[in-house]
């Protein structure tokens, strides 16, 4: 057990980082939040939308801000914390009573870890769930005019089971379409397909009718008491108004759709095991396929595949998935045996002797990459959760030698820290997350190289703090210009001879 000054010291650090912690975490994510309501705010008051879904809507934003701005606070916090007591000699006294440097960051760290536990969890278990509800509430909103939620190339419903319309290309912007079919089923006693060149759209007031104007198409008629009975026209320009165009905000109550930001680590672990079992059978069909296909070349007769039993989707996969279901299983009542039927012992059926073109395998090459890609965004994601949560203790590490050796940085020193390190962080993050969904790298490698990075930065400068002769006290921002002044007079040096030769 560590002596008793060591425990008040420990102490009393990490309770000067509390209320810089809470300042700093409240001050970021109400900075982001205001942005997302100057970002949003217009378009959903457009909307007509009742008060309260508007709340909601930035509600539910703000676990994922929190998210983003924790590992941000506690760099902050550290930062604003070693400089103030290195300021005030605290450091200095601190060593002279025999605290070494290590001594005092250790709490600090341990501090963070903690911190890093808390945001997985949040990051874990809410936030997947809060993007679920956002997204979900989001589709409802955008529901109430439909040019927000139009798809090209698919067949939309625009007045649920009377009017729908696919248009080739959707100009957002504009309102104009390109390539127009318009499949009218609201009268009874007939059947309309209209079809144009082009179009645009236009909304009326309160956005409850929408107008139409098609251009250079046809209008074809099938009378549904004589099928005999065809009428098709001819037009230039055709106008048309669709009334009811859904402008009543309907919520939506059972949404069983989820993207991978919307999963828990353990649906994320369940959901890219059936993938790699998805590229498996894929890799075994592809062969299968060729083996078929030699065999009938050879005259032989082709043979059956072997079945496989089915897996449970519901087996919890690692330690931790194992402890969160008995957790809830222990918190939760016990749901009805027929809510939550068993896996049943069903196998792959068989599919029928395949004879391959000379084309084989290709179509089970793309079923086995696309499989890859899906599990690739899975576990890129679920390492994400890891590596952001772990950012909170990285960037302990990182500020803390920092603010030690730059103590007389101040305000600036916090400011201008955080600014580079976060710019430098989530750029590296996005990056990452893009190359490691198109394979290019791993996913721990992908989401970890901006951790490992800053990690390496910091134990080299806690290494530095602590050699015989580097004493952190009165470093200022002149140690960090002065070797960039040296590097641009090095490179003035180097470069001048070339300069005189080209003049």
């Amino acid at each position: 057990m560590a002596p008793p000054i060591v425990r008040t010291v420990s102490r009393y650090l990490l309770r000067q980082h509390i209320a810089p912690l809470g300042f700093a975490l409240a001050a970021l994510t109400s900075l982001m939040l205001i942005q997302q309501v100057a970002k949003q705010l217009s378009g959903l008051l457009g909307k007509g939308l009742p008060t309260g879904v508007i709340v909601e809507v930035f509600v539910l934003s703000l676990p994922f801000i929190v998210a983003v701005t924790l590992p941000m606070a506690v760099l902050v916090a550290v930062l604003h914390v070693f400089t103030r007591l290195a300021a005030d000699n605290e450091i200095t006294a601190l060593q002279a009573g025999g605290v070494s440097l290590t001594r005092l960051i250790a709490p600090v760290l341990g501090g963070a870890t903690a911190v890093a536990l808390l945001s997985f969890l949040w990051n874990d278990q809410l936030l997947p769930r809060t993007n679920h509800e956002l997204r979900t509430l989001q589709v409802d909103i955008a529901r109430k005019k439909p040019s927000l939620t139009l798809k090209e190339q698919v067949i939309n419903e625009i007045v649920p089971g009377q009017t729908f319309l696919r248009a080739a290309r959707i100009d957002g912007s504009t309102n104009k379409l390109k390539d127009v079919t318009i499949y009218d089923l609201s009268d009874a006693e007939r059947r309309r397909i209209i079809t144009a060149d082009s179009g645009r759209m236009a909304y009326a007031a309160g956005g409850r009718d929408l107008f139409l104007t098609l251009l250079d198409g046809d209008i074809n008629e099938v009378s549904r008491t004589d099928p005999a009975q065809f009428n098709r026209t001819f037009y230039r320009t055709n106008r048309m108004r669709v009334s009811g165009v859904g402008n009543i905000f309907v919520a939506t109550e059972h949404d069983t759709y989820k993207s991978d930001r919307e999963m828990s680590t353990c649906e994320m672990r369940r959901a890219a095991a059936d993938a790699r079992r998805d590229a498996r059978r894929a890799a075994e069909d592809a062969q299968f396929v060729i083996e078929n296909d030699l065999r009938r070349l050879s005259g032989l007769a082709p043979v059956q595949p072997v079945s496989t039993p089915a897996v449970s989707a519901r087996t919890p996969i690692g330690l931790y998935c194992r402890a969160i279901e008995r957790l809830g299983a222990w918190l939760l009542p016990r749901e009805a045996d027929a809510q939550t039927p068993g896996a049943l012992p069903s196998q792959r059926p068989a599919p029928p002797p395949v004879f391959i073109t000379p084309g084989a395998g290709i179509t089970e090459d793309q079923r086995e990459r696309g499989a890859r890609t899906r599990e690739a965004s899975y576990e890129v994601e679920i390492q994400k959760k890891y590596a952001i949560a772990a950012a909170c203790l990285v960037f302990a590490l990182l500020g803390a030698p920092v603010a030690l050796r730059f103590q007389r940085g101040g305000v600036g020193l916090v400011i201008g820290m955080s600014v580079v390190v976060f710019t430098v962080y989530y750029i590296g993050l996005i990056a990452g997350e893009e190359l490691g969904d198109r394979l290019v790298l791993t996913p721990f490698v992908a989401m970890w190289t901006p951790n490992l990075l800053f990690a390496a930065v910091g134990l080299v400068g806690l290494w530095r703090i602590r050699r015989p002769g580097n004493s952190p006290h009165g470093g200022d921002w002149s140690d960090v210009l002065e070797p960039i002044r040296r590097v641009i007079g090095g490179s003035r040096s180097a470069l001048a001879p070339l300069w005189r030769t080209v003049r």
